[in-house]
């Protein structure tokens, strides 16, 4: 099933994840980055794409003086008509720039690899008609056959995904918590293939989000205080990402699946987000070396890339380790008292809100900066 890397030398830890079928992305992205060379060189080093969100880009634009000059020439030549224009020219930029550094890899692996994710607007999460219009629009602007758009896993995103899929448009789909969303995403996606004209040329991921799980999982066990509730904490995020990948792994089996692999189609790639370890206690890359699996995708944060790069392990097909005990840590916990789909449905609701009020911040900050550097 594993086909070994051919576009580059797979060497150092992130060349072993990669010879196991697993890319290493950066979920991180600021303008100096992109103009010193740090990102050509990470890319050199072994990554193979960037993600990035609207709390990402509220940090680098509103906390540093990196954009300030831009700012003040997009203001003086009328070229933005207000923060949320220019929050757009100012990220499009840094998103074409990141393209361009991540094209070799892209072209090299022969558009299996090179990605970089810009979102849609989170207040628009449900609202499938206005993702889909943004969706179509941002690709448009980025130009860039190595974008991909990220839509949340929202009731009203799973159709958005369907048409834009279908439209040729390279869709991450982030915030899923739940391994019914993740069925919705994945039946999205093929459905998005079948209306297309030319299956071959679209990618796709699906972002399983992981640490939160744990957080809100532990939180809950440790109000039910029993020995047998607390033995489950740290353990509940990765038992449902192995869950995901054997539906993961069936799905794309499927003889539906095969009349598009046919046609070559690729298939929706897991990628494993909010894989930073909340929890002081826990093994700083337990969401990496935990998740090893064939044609995933590991999104991390520069400080977890840093502590992987220093200490992580690589252990060949670790997602399918031990799925038996997954299942088994699941209906502990449900014996135990805590609804794992009460779970992911606060855990969406807080993604949404949490992106959302990021973006406001950006928004503010944007408009706060736009006055002091005018």
């Amino acid at each position: 099933m594993r086909e070994k890397p051919t576009d580059r030398e797979a060497d150092g830890v992130f060349g072993e994840l990669l010879n196991e079928g697993q890319s290493i992305w950066l979920d991180y992205i600021r303008r100096d980055m992109l103009e010193n060379g740090e990102l050509a060189a990470l890319v050199d080093e072994g990554i193979r794409g960037v993600t990035s969100n609207p709390s990402i880009f509220e940090a680098a634009i509103a906390n540093t003086d990196l954009y300030d000059e831009d700012i003040r020439r997009m203001l003086e030549g009328d070229a933005v008509d207000g923060p949320t224009s220019l929050y757009e020219a100012l990220a499009i930029h840094d998103i074409v720039q990141a393209c361009d550094v991540l094209r070799p890899v892209y072209e090299a692996s022969d558009g299996a690899d090179g990605f970089v994710s810009f979102e849609v607007s989170p207040l628009l999460a449900h609202d499938t008609g206005a993702t889909i219009d943004e969706a179509r629009r941002l690709w448009s602007a980025v130009g860039r056959p190595n974008l991909m758009i990220k839509v949340p896993a929202t009731p009203a995103g799973i159709p958005a995904i369907e048409e834009l899929i279908g439209d040729g448009i390279n869709v991450n789909v982030t915030l899923i918590f739940s391994l019914n969303a993740y069925r919705d995403v994945v039946n999205a996606y093929i459905s998005g293939l079948e209306r297309s004209g030319d299956p071959a040329s679209i990618a796709s991921v699906a972002s399983f989000f992981v640490s939160r799980v744990d957080s809100e999982v532990d939180r809950r066990l440790e109000e039910i205080g029993s020995d047998e509730a607390l033995g489950l904490r740290g353990r509940i995020a990765i038992a449902n990402s192995r869950l995901a990948y054997a539906i993961y792994q069936k799905a794309f089996s499927s003889d539906r699946w095969e009349r598009l692999a046919e046609q070559g189609a690729r298939p929706q790639r897991l990628l494993w987000a909010s894989t930073s370890t909340k929890n002081p206690d826990y093994n700083d890359v337990m969401y990496i070396e935990e998740l090893v699996g064939d044609n995933t995708v590991n999104t991390v944060p520069p400080q977890t890339l840093d502590a992987f790069r220093d200490h992580g392990k690589v252990t060949a097909d670790a997602i399918e380790s031990d799925l038996a005990q997954a299942r088994a840590d699941m209906e502990l916990l449900a014996a135990s008292g805590v609804d794992i789909d009460d779970v992911t449905d606060v855990l969406i609701e807080e993604g949404v809100k949490k992106f959302a009020d990021a973006f406001d911040q950006l928004i503010e900050a944007i408009d706060s900066k736009r006055a002091s550097v005018a």
